[in-house]
């Protein structure tokens, strides 16, 4: 069957041509189909990116409308946080540690090569003993950040700094005292029913945190003899204070990490570490008698077990420190180390012997290392670095705010007592020069006129911000001191003081970074709320304006049919035929991309249901018919298209640390 077809005037026979009900039937292509299931904005951009290869226009067309699609409030706003994620997971501490270079503060002479030295105080490993009452999941997050905010903090502090030396001054966990041993358990029921084996996985994540960051730091060695890391010093949250302490969790402690009582060489300068937590035993109460355990020459009492360890310790400190010290300059004099024996005929039966040399003290500066800060007079001024109470007159010689507090309590005290610290300082020997402690959390640096040579002594902060700072951190020292291979005398001709200089290093404030994504948080859901209540009052402008926005559809239109789907009696006129600038032409004068229908013929136009479908955003046509369900459809569909990508790139940051 043919059909006949009017003339129109000026136009030949042969530009008509009859169409045939196959040809107004064929099926959409494959790549027809799935570019109809992609977004409106996206069909554009294809379109015009095939008519660009055709002509110049087309091109600048593209290139136009991929700048707008780029450069859009959404992406400006992932922007935003990108850069904001990066400062408070990375910039901020970078830039905090290489404020503390080396080369920023100590003052040596240009040809020093000094020992670097960092201190570490109280990490205290957040657990169940730190807040019992947190439920689950502020638990878990609090266990979370504490710990990376220390990892990437003393990772930094390896790569930047690079320090020969790091030394930790007690309080490596926060509940360490009270996890069970096979022998013992903790005084508290409700830590009884943790057993040896938590201890054991807060030991993995302490070397997690900073054992396996280490290494970092290899680069910048400046000792011949190597890096150290000395981690033995134990704190009251680690075995408890006084007669709290358990010998049980005590040699588990020492079996992880070494003695708490030892000499150490270390540029130059004989490091003393006390167990000051458990010689405390000494003038406290013996838990079962009553009495203190010192002075009762009744035997060794239950309290004496505590203490005696660290007692004998002092009391042959000559012996430690003249053996370490002639070890450390063997080794500089490259001697090998042994005993020199009596070479002699002798009886078979005589015992045999040899002779050593008896160690005597190389007069090296000696510092002290101590969990609990030396006695002070009450009121002492703790300086202008202090953090909770800075002073409020630099030249009081009293400050009760200033000071650290003269208290005690369960498994602590602040200081130690004035027998216990004398009997430490004047048994250390001669030449002390420095003493550093921790517990405290806060800075706090004075000088002990009391005792000969009116040694300094810093409180170092701690480096965790859940121990009631805003700015946690550590405390740098530079070591140089020249001496004699042979006889260990300094070559400096300066006071044993000059020695040692000092710098304090604060870390970020971690509170402080929260409280700026809750400010851009804010912000960012101020502008998305004003740009969904702007598309859905502005459609048209949004639409050109931000390529991402959905097309406006007119509701009062009557449903049409997409041009694919032709009838077998339908003409081929203009209206039908597709138009030759592609998608974003039939975008106006049809209804939006992503609507499909239930049925195809003419006569059921009339009862046709309208099926919204998702478009490539995630957003579902057609779901709202007011204004404020529109807005509210597309704040949400723009909160979790940058939540989606920002999210992404956060846990990236704190996934690698």
């Amino acid at each position: 069957m043919s059909y006949a077809y009017p003339r129109s005037h000026g136009a030949s026979s042969a530009s008509y041509r009859p169409a045939s009900r196959e040809t107004d039937m064929e099926p959409a292509t494959l790549s027809q189909q799935m570019r109809d299931y992609l977004p409106s904005w996206t069909q554009q951009w294809a379109m015009e990116l095939t008519n660009g290869i055709q002509s110049r226009d087309g091109v600048l067309s593209l290139l136009r409308r991929t700048f707008r699609w780029i450069f859009t409030i959404t992406n400006a706003l992932v922007v935003l946080w990108a850069c904001t994620l990066w400062w408070g997971e990375r910039t901020i501490f970078q830039d905090s540690v290489k404020a503390c270079a080396w080369g920023n503060w100590e003052k040596w002479p240009q040809d020093a090569v000094p020992h670097h030295v960092a201190f570490i105080a109280d990490p205290q490993l957040v657990d169940p003993h730190t807040y019992p009452g947190r439920p689950w999941p502020m638990s878990t997050l609090t266990v979370k950040f504490t710990d990376q905010y220390m990892r990437r903090s003393f990772s930094t502090l390896q790569k930047e700094l690079g320090p020969d030396s790091v030394l930790f001054l007690g309080d490596l966990f926060d509940g360490g005292r009270e996890w069970a041993t096979a022998t013992s358990s903790s005084p508290e029921k409700r830590y009884q029913k943790y057993k040896d084996r938590f201890w054991k996985k807060e030991f993995h994540r302490f070397t997690k945190i900073f054992m396996d960051t280490w290494n970092h730091g290899d680069g910048h060695a400046s000792d011949p003899r190597g890096r150290r890391m000395i981690t033995s010093l134990p704190g009251n949250h680690d075995l408890g204070f006084g007669s709290g302490v358990q010998i049980p969790v005590r040699e588990r402690f020492q079996s992880f990490f070494g003695k708490g009582n030892r000499v150490d060489v270390i540029g130059n300068h004989t490091f003393v570490l006390v167990d000051t937590v458990s010689l405390s035993a000494m003038d406290q109460p013996d838990p079962e008698t009553g009495s203190s355990g010192a002075g009762t020459g009744e035997g060794v009492l239950p309290n004496q077990r505590i203490w005696a360890e660290t007692e004998q310790f002092l009391n042959n400190m000559n012996v430690h420190r003249g053996r370490a010290e002639m070890e450390s300059l063997r080794m500089m004099r490259n001697e090998s180390e042994g005993h020199l024996y009596v070479h002699r005929a002798v009886d078979i039966l005589e015992p045999s012997f040899y002779r050593r040399p008896q160690p005597e003290i190389a007069g090296l500066p000696a510092i002290l290392l101590t969990h609990v800060p030396l006695y002070r007079k009450p009121a002492t001024p703790c300086g202008p670095y202090r953090e909770r109470y800075p002073p409020t007159d630099d030249n009081l010689e009293e400050d009760e705010r200033n000071s650290i507090p003269m208290g005690r309590g369960y498994q602590y005290q602040n200081v130690l007592t004035p027998t216990i610290s004398r009997d430490i300082v004047s048994k250390v020997g001669p030449n002390l020069v420095h003493v550093y402690s921790g517990d405290d959390h806060d800075y706090c640096e004075i000088a002990h006129h009391e005792f000969s040579g009116s040694p300094r002594e810093i409180t170092v902060k701690s480096l965790s911000w859940a121990m009631g700072i805003r700015r946690p951190g550590f405390v740098m020292t530079s070591l140089w001191n020249p001496i004699d291979k042979a006889t260990g005398q300094s070559l400096q001709s300066s006071g044993s003081g000059r020695t040692v200089q000092n710098h304090l290093c604060l870390l970020p404030d971690q509170l402080s970074i929260f409280i700026n994504y809750g400010l851009v948080l804010a912000f960012t859901l101020i502008v998305l709320l004003l740009r969904a209540v702007f598309v859905v009052k502005h459609p048209s402008q949004a639409s050109a304006a931000d390529p991402i926005l959905p097309l406006s559809e007119n509701r009062s239109r009557p449903p049409q049919r997409p041009a694919r789907y032709k009838s077998p009696s339908s003409s081929t006129s203009s209206s039908t035929l597709p138009s030759p600038h592609g998608l974003a032409s039939r975008a106006t004068n049809n209804p939006p991309l992503h609507a499909t229908y239930a049925s195809a013929d003419e006569d059921e136009l009339s009862s046709a249901k309208w099926k919204p479908t998702r478009d490539g955003s995630g957003r579902r046509a057609g779901r709202n018919t007011t204004t404020a369900g529109k807005i509210k459809g597309e704040f949400v569909d723009s909160v979790k298209y940058v939540a989606g990508i920002v999210f992404s790139w956060y846990f990236f940051l704190i996934w690698r640390w």
